[in-house]
């Protein structure tokens, strides 16, 4: 088994002449999947999984090498033990070293520093390897990722499936941890690309034997043999004792099995100041560097060159020029665990108290700072602190962790337990950990904090309550800290922001609007930002919630221009109000200046195909939101997604698959279930009951969605208004009806400019009142609105009263003109209703029959599908494509992924080849 260049002390060769013993096989298993990457042109992950000191970094490094020789642009990182916080810092390893890096230092830098959004940031490193991946294979390898940092493994589990179609092969190490990081990334893995799992045992007796002879050549022995028993098939155990033997050879001394053992036989002949220097950077970690080693010594660096020159011809340390490093991991904690604990944790707040001064940044000392920082120490409070501010933009689980320890470092009775903690709540809410948050916040007023600290508390928890849907407890918290008073001027305009948010879920919305507004004109007047955006978020949510569309955009248009990233709420408030040339126009602005609100944009950009009609595109970006979603762990829309995706399914014909998005929205519910997401819900099962012939349960579900207060009733039923007026007179229940249709007209008298509010009532009074005329006018109103869905459902309704009018030839046109736009959207068991109708308009002769898409082949593809793919085909990577088409990376992937699977190819070269063979043919 190679060493990695180990030596003995005294010795100028390496342990072992003979390179990778006992791990030909394992070798082989990785040449493979190295020439399968460069050969298909697809990605493929591998995970060398074993103990420590097995192998795993000397398998890892051979294999780079021989991907390097093959041709492969390679990337060889490591993550460290002691510095697994900092973000990033594990896969930078990757990225920023080698012959021809992937990024420059300087672009890294660039990038670090503008990661505001975890996708965002993904999407960029993907971005820079399939540049790379496009002209030649890459290798990207990281030892040991059970250290990786929190943003590290997060990458980790989304680039190898969004990279699938490039030759890129990620090879990790990791301990054996049944639920690591290492599986953490294996398992997102599986099934989206080859998964190969490496696992390294114990060497077997000859191979043992072997590193025997290797090192000791013909003084092996039996009593060597037995000794070497003891390593238990671990080559690098059997390689320290038997440098130890060496060592006790030359000195007389006897050495005992074991590693520890083993090392401090070679480290007894070292020099008392050489083994406090090994000390010093074993807490600093495996990788440190000199100047700070010297100084938790107390000593100028001159002083300790001769330490550091006995330490590394010792075999213990190298030295690349800027840092050193333990030759391995064991040898650190070997030389570690030989520190008394109580020492340990004081050198650990030393060597924090160092990285300070010399300008290190405050999470570089976090890791310290765990290990060595004791209840009441306020620096070092500060410093997890200001390390949390960092980090919470993109790790924000990271940033709760780090104040939840800063929380326990504080005494209950010091008044900055109460700052502390306010931060605290806001991270926990920041990383979804809303009832963690709660909790701390409860616990921390249980202390009966002054009235100041109550209001800051009672403030931060506001975005908890309110991410809960425990509105009405937002409202009562925010009443009692406004009615106690003692808060300072810009928490006051919180709590009354706070509180008009949660009235916008009330039955008073007059009262709302007027708390609102008061708050709004508060928060201009003192110039706090924070109450200034939960005041015009309050006042759009009412607007919304009265039906009130334009006094909507007007409150998130300003709400978007004091903080970008609610961008996607003024998008979609222009589709309501029918005006998708400026929704498009934002989408594309932002994205090509990208948003920290990724998911939420796909929200919007979702919305906006599925009102034009574009049912396929709408579908992908709502699978990408909800992926997007599920990334980060903030399922907002992913209900709403599972039950427009199921709308959109019985609209193409597809039963079965809307029951599935029913059961996911069904289990969705049960984590959210506030009042919105139920109405949903309750619809969505009316409208799947209506389509197996259970009229009953079907108008029982609508009248339910009725209770949940008219505010929800319009809005979830702005443009299905019509379906479940169709519901409620299939069933004869004239009343639920009526209701439905006032609402609709109550909605059009809020919308006078909107052509599908008004078109939309006209046709809810038409079929109430079976009013031939007010049909003819709905689908007149209807000729302005944007949304062929609407208009065509308009239009087969004025088609089947004509027909019943006996005004056939009228009825034909109008049926021709439903099933046409129908059929143009996708929208085939629509289609094939109108179709019959049309069959008993004798126009059969004039129709033509609807075509649904078969399930592979390039006839599968949806259009964007087909455009993407010659696109990719050309050479086009993701970006270049999402450019080119106006949408979002993350969809273009969705869309490829989809692509891929319909054609049964699975890189990119396979994808051109395939669309060159279709136009040679």
């Amino acid at each position: 088994m190679r060493t990695g260049g180990a030596r003995v002390a005294g010795s100028g060769g390496s342990l072992s002449r003979s390179g990778l013993r006992g791990r030909e096989a394992e070798l082989e298993e990785l040449q493979t999947l190295i020439a399968s990457v460069a050969r298909t042109g697809s990605g493929a992950l591998t995970l060398i999984r074993g103990e420590p000191g097995i192998g795993k970094s000397t398998l890892l490094a051979e294999a780079a090498a021989r991907a390097g020789a093959a041709g492969f642009s390679v990337g060889l990182g490591k993550a460290d033990e002691l510095h697994h916080i900092v973000p990033l810092s594990s896969l930078a390893a990757c990225i920023l070293h080698g012959d021809q890096p992937l990024l420059s230092g300087d672009a890294f830098a660039d990038l670090a520093r503008n990661h505001d959004q975890r996708i965002w940031l993904v999407e960029r490193l993907a971005e820079a390897i399939e540049a790379r991946a496009g002209s030649v294979p890459v290798l990207i390898a990281l030892d040991d990722v059970q250290w990786a940092d929190p943003l590290s493994r997060f990458a980790l589990k989304q680039l190898p499936t969004r990279l699938r179609t490039s030759p890129v092969l990620w090879m990790l190490t990791g301990r054996q941890e049944p639920a690591g990081p290492a599986e953490e990334v294996v398992a997102a893995a599986t099934g989206e690309l080859p998964a190969v799992t490496v696992p390294l045992g114990p060497l077997s007796g000859a191979a043992i034997g072997q590193l025997a002879d290797d090192t000791l050549g013909a003084a092996v022995d039996e009593r060597v043999r037995d000794l070497l028993d003891g390593a238990g098939g671990n080559p690098f155990l059997a390689v320290e004792m038997l440098a130890g033997l060496r060592t006790a050879g030359a000195s007389g001394e006897p050495v005992h099995p074991g590693l520890v053992v083993g090392v401090r036989g070679r480290l007894g002949s070292l020099q008392p100041s050489t083994l406090r220097f090994l000390q010093m950077g074993a807490v600093l970690g495996r990788r440190f560097g000199f100047p700070e080693a010297a100084a938790l010594c107390g000593q100028p660096p001159t002083t300790l060159i001769a330490a550091l020159e006995e330490a590394v011809r010792a075999g213990l340390l190298d030295d690349d020029g800027d840092h050193l490093v333990f030759r391995h991991d064991l040898l650190r904690q070997a030389v570690y665990v030989d520190i008394p604990p109580s020492a340990r944790k004081a050198l650990h707040r030393e060597a924090a108290k160092h990285l300070v001064s010399a300008g290190h940044q405050p999470i570089d000392t976090v890791p310290h700072i765990l290990k060595g920082a004791l209840p009441g120490d306020e620096e070092a409070v500060t410093l997890l602190r200001r390390a949390a501010d960092d980090v919470l933009p993109v790790t924000p689980g990271l940033a709760a962790d780090l104040m939840t320890r800063a929380l326990e470092l504080v005494p209950p009775a010091r008044p900055l337990n109460f700052v502390v903690g306010e931060q605290a709540i806001v991270c926990l809410t920041r990383a979804g950990r809303n009832r963690e948050a709660l909790s701390t916040g409860d616990r921390l007023l249980a202390f009966r904090p002054p009235l100041e600290a109550f209001s800051r508390l009672q403030a931060a928890l506001g975005g908890t309550l309110w991410n809960m849907d425990l509105v009405d407890e937002l409202r009562r918290r925010a009443e009692t800290a406004l009615a106690v008073g003692g808060a300072a001027p810009e928490v006051g305009a919180r709590l009354a922001a706070l509180r008009a948010l949660a009235l916008s879920r009330g039955h008073d919305l007059v009262a709302a609007r007027e708390a609102g507004e008061n708050t709004l004109r508060d928060a201009i007047a003192i110039g706090d930002r924070e109450a200034h955006v939960l005041a015009l978020f309050g006042l759009g949510e009412i607007a919304l919630n009265a039906g009130e569309n334009a006094i909507a955009l007007e409150r998130f248009t300003a709400l978007s221009a004091v903080d970008s990233a609610f961008l996607p709420e003024e998008i979609v408030a222009y589709q309501h109000l029918d005006d998708f040339e400026s929704s498009e126009r934002l989408l594309q602005a932002a994205g090509n200046a990208g948003s920290p609100r990724q998911a939420m944009l796909l929200w919007a950009q979702a919305q906006h195909h599925l009102g034009l009609g574009r049912l396929d595109d709408a579908e992908a970006d709502f699978v990408t939101m909800e992926r997007l979603e599920e990334d980060v762990q903030v399922p907002v829309q992913q209900l709403n997604s599972r039950v427009i995706r199921s709308q959109i399914a019985l609209l193409r014909g597809d039963r079965e698959a809307a029951r599935q998005h029913l059961t996911a929205a069904l289990e969705r519910l049960v984590i959210k279930p506030n009042p919105g997401n139920t109405a949903a819900v309750r619809f969505l099962e009316a409208v799947l009951a209506e389509d197996e012939g259970d009229i009953g349960l079907a108008i029982d579900k609508i009248r339910q969605v009725q209770e949940k207060g008219p505010f929800m009733r319009w809005r979830l039923l702005r443009t299905w208004v019509d379906s479940a007026i169709r519901v409620a007179l299939r069933g004869a229940d004239q009343g639920l009806a009526e209701d439905l249709a006032a609402q609709a007209q109550a909605h059009a008298e809020r919308n006078p400019a909107v052509p599908t509010a008004t078109g939309i009532a006209a046709q809810a009074l038409g079929l109430v009142n079976k009013d031939l005329a007010m049909l003819e006018r709905s689908v007149a109103l209807l000729k302005a609105s944007p949304r062929p869905l609407v208009r065509a459902a308009a239009s087969a309704d004025l088609g089947q009263a004509l027909l019943a009018a006996g005004r056939k030839g009228e009825a034909a046109a109008a049926l021709t003109h439903a099933h046409a736009t129908f059929a143009e959207s996708g929208a085939h068991a629509a289609a094939t209703r109108v179709q019959r109708d049309l069959g008993g308009a004798e126009a059969a002769g004039r129709r033509s029959a609807t075509r649904q898409r078969p399930v592979q082949g390039w006839d599968a593809l949806t259009a964007s599908e087909k455009k993407i793919a010659r696109l990719v085909a050309e050479g086009h990577t993701n970006r270049s494509a999402a450019d080119l088409l106006v949408v979002s990376p993350h969809t273009v992937n969705t869309h490829l992924t989809s692509a891929f699977r319909k054609l049964s190819v699975n890189s990119r070269v396979q994808l051109a080849n395939l669309v060159m063979a279709l136009r040679d043919d």
